[in-house]
Order: structure tokens, then sequence, then C-alpha cells
């Protein structure tokens, strides 16, 4: 089952209409351009997909059409997280999580929990979840960093937790867990620059942003990796790193979204209190696609 998760998912965006509605057209778009370019799951509701900004019948919404348009293809993972550890338990029992296969549940986020507040979170996580649940580690996002001793803790107690999505940006803290970690204990990158030296250093693999804008070459890659196939992995990471940067210049899910703008996906609008990508960026992203297109082809 775990070996569902090695490779690369990708944190879908949420496209908007110019009306500021959940796009469904476009979602189907997006999902079948990153499906049918070879990424080995989704996750939906996450971050990079502006939940905070969404309501309950819109995350229905998304919901249902990602299960459709995928089909089965590959495997989904759902975002379940919250600062309210007692709401979230209550999520996790009254959310119909059929067709889904893990959660991705970030650590409380605002309140600045201690260590022993965050295991005993995902404690009460890991007890109530009906599927395996994935950590997911953020603390430029959340304003608390799980460490590594809290990760193994958790990993070595509880048998459903199955991973963690690592974005704290330190691969030595990533590399700390990858090295005391139970075997089969999937060490997932949140961070698309540092998925290929975590895969590497015996990392699973991404859940990636820039994925859904380049799936092909960027889960290939990380396809590379795994195998120890060095030199072709980091010939891909080269052509690819400096869209890595543009994507956050201006924040995630901005420049993502600006980036599937330029390939015909989705468009670029995005929910307050984030606003659209500047026409500088666009233009940065529209010179490095146009580059990119004629180095992979």
């Amino acid at each position: 089952m775990r070996s569902k998760f090695l490779g690369t998912g990708v944190a879908l965006v949420t496209p908007f209409t110019s009306d500021n509605l959940v796009d469904i057209e476009a979602l189907e778009r997006l999902v079948n351009y990153v499906v049918d370019r070879g990424v080995e799951y989704l996750v939906v509701l996450g971050t990079t997909a502006e939940t905070a900004t969404l309501n309950k019948q819109e995350k229905e919404l998304v919901i249902a059409t990602v299960k459709s348009v995928n089909d089965g293809r590959v495997p989904l993972v759902l975002g379940m997280g919250s600062n309210n550890t007692y709401d979230l338990v209550d999520q996790l029992k009254e959310t119909d999580m059929s067709g889904f296969d893990a959660i991705l549940s970030v650590s409380p986020y605002y309140n600045k929990p201690t260590q022993e507040g965050i295991y005993q979170h995902f404690k009460m996580v890991a007890e109530n979840s009906p599927l395996p649940v994935i950590l997911y580690n953020v603390p430029g996002r959340t304003g608390s960093n799980m460490l590594p001793a809290t990760v193994l803790r958790l990993a070595n107690e509880f048998d459903n937790i199955i991973g963690i999505k690592e974005a704290s940006g330190d691969l030595t803290q990533a590399m700390r867990i990858i090295n005391e970690k139970p075997e089969d204990f999937l060490v997932i990158s949140g961070d698309d620059m540092l998925a290929l030296p975590m895969v590497l250093a015996g990392g699973a693999g991404v859940i990636s942003v820039i994925g859904q804008g380049f799936p092909k070459e960027f889960s290939e890659m990380i396809r590379y990796g795994l195998l120890h196939k060095t030199k072709e992995a980091f010939d891909l990471q080269y052509k690819i790193m400096n869209s890595i940067d543009y994507i956050f210049e201006e924040g995630n899910p901005a420049g993502i979204k600006a980036l599937l703008e330029i390939l015909g996906v989705c468009s670029g609008g995005v929910r307050l209190p984030l606003v659209k990508a500047s026409g500088n960026l666009y233009e940065k992203l529209l010179v490095f696609s146009e580059k990119f297109n004629a180095i992979t082809v």
C-alpha cells in the first residue's frame, strides 16, 4: 500500500473562473494533464488548492470532480488538517473518504504547540482516521517545526502513520528522519528544489507544486532519482530549477497558476487575500516555458 506513494504526487490547484467560482472544466483538464503525463498520485485540498478560501460546498465539488475525472487511474490523497484537534477528529469521523487512499494532515498552525502538543494532536488523528496518515511539516506556514524526534516517535508508535511530507527546507533534518525511521516509513519532500537530493538520500519522492506545470519531466526526474540514475536526474533538475524559483517568487499558488495559464490549463486567478501574479512574473514564466519546451521536445 505504501508503494502507492513512491514517486511524484502533485498538490493540485483549484482553478477559478473570471467570476471567482470553482472552474470545473479547468479542474478536469488539470487532472487529465498531470495524470496523462505520468505523475504517480494526486493530493486534493492541500495548501496549494487555496483550501482555506473554499467553503464546504466548494470542497465537496472539488473532491467529486477529481474523483470522477481521475476514475481510479492514480491514488488520491485528501488534505485534512486543522489547528483545532477536536474539530479535526469530528471531520475525520464525518467526511466521506471513499475513493481516497490516505490523508495528508498538516501540523497545527498558528497555535505554535510544543513538540508534546504536536505529538498528542497526531495521536488523536491516528486513532480516529479511517485512512493511513501522511504527516505534513511546513514550518514556514505553521509557525512551528515538527522535529525529527517527534516524527520518529509517531512513526514508531502508530502503524497507520505511514509517512511525512517534510517541507522545512532543511535537508539535514530530512536526513535525520531518513536515517532513523522505520524501514517502510515514507519521507516525502515538500520542497521542489530539494526533492531530488532528498530522494537520493533515501526519500520516497515528492508532493510537488511545479510537478503540475511540468509533470512529465519532473516525475521522470524523481523516477531517475529513485533508480539512482544521478546524471539523468540532475540533467532534468538543472533544466527545471529556474522555474521552481519563479513559481514561488510571489507566493504559492499565484506562481504555479500563472504558469498553468501560460500552458493553457487554467486561469491564473486566485482568491483574496492572495493576488494574481504580476506581469513581470508572467513574462519570466513565458520565456522559461518557451525555452523549456524547445529543450524537451
